[in-house]
């Protein structure tokens, strides 16, 4: 048990480092060197467990994602009635982002590589199906008991859900500069978090309007 037990230990203090390092330089700056010496580990050990530094980039994003969907499977939604288990879903997400800033890097530092690290994992996409699954379960509870609308994309309303809290939490400098507020505050937090509810809430109501595409010539 001690020798399997090392290597999981070494494993994941590698990738705890390399999150670390990501994310506050992302891919082209971070360096192996780094992360092996405040890993505390031989820079050999990290290529024996990743291969190579792509792949180590490419195991912390899936770190990164792991960690969320892992947190939100223990809000038990499906217990809960239709707009609790909205609502908590739209907290949880303002809530984990502010705690977690290295998501907010590093999902941001990837689409500046235009996804193209994050399309070489398995794994993410199926994190993400019982994400969907979930909250189409909850719409469709909801619409049940008349108090969503029918009709909502459940990948929409969470892409929807999520860059509320993302462009909020990753902008909020450059943003409290440009409206001369401090949106940085735990008074700035709790009244966006609100108003993020608030949004969302009102765009799944039953008489919210539904805006059709319109068609370009």
């Amino acid at each position: 048990m001690t020798t399997r037990r090392d290597p999981d230990r070494t494993r994941e203090t590698i990738l705890a480092t390399a999150i670390h390092e990501f994310a506050g330089k992302g891919l082209s700056g971070g360096r192996v060197d780094r992360i092996a010496r405040r890993a505390g580990v031989n820079k050999r050990m990290i290529y024996h467990y990743f291969g190579s530094k792509d792949r180590l980039y490419v195991a912390a994003l899936e770190r990164v994602y792991e960690g969320r969907r892992g947190v939100e499977r223990q809000l038990n939604l499906d217990h809960l009635a239709p707009e609790a288990a909205l609502r908590d879903l739209i907290e949880f997400n303002f809530d984990y982002l502010r705690a977690h800033p290295e998501v907010i890097n590093m999902i941001a530092g990837e689409n500046l590589h235009r996804g193209r690290h994050l399309k070489k994992s398995k794994k993410v996409r199926q994190l993400h199906s019982p994400l969907v699954q979930l909250l189409e379960n909850i719409l469709k509870r909801g619409a049940a008991k008349g108090v969503f609308r029918r009709g909502i994309d459940p990948v929409d309303l969470y892409i929807s859900i999520a860059a509320l809290g993302f462009f909020y939490l990753g902008n909020r400098w450059t943003l409290s500069t440009i409206f001369g507020r401090d949106l940085d505050n735990e008074a700035a937090f709790r009244r966006r978090k609100a108003h993020n509810v608030e949004m969302i809430m009102a765009a799944v109501a039953p008489g919210a309007a539904r805006v059709r595409p319109r068609l370009v010539a």
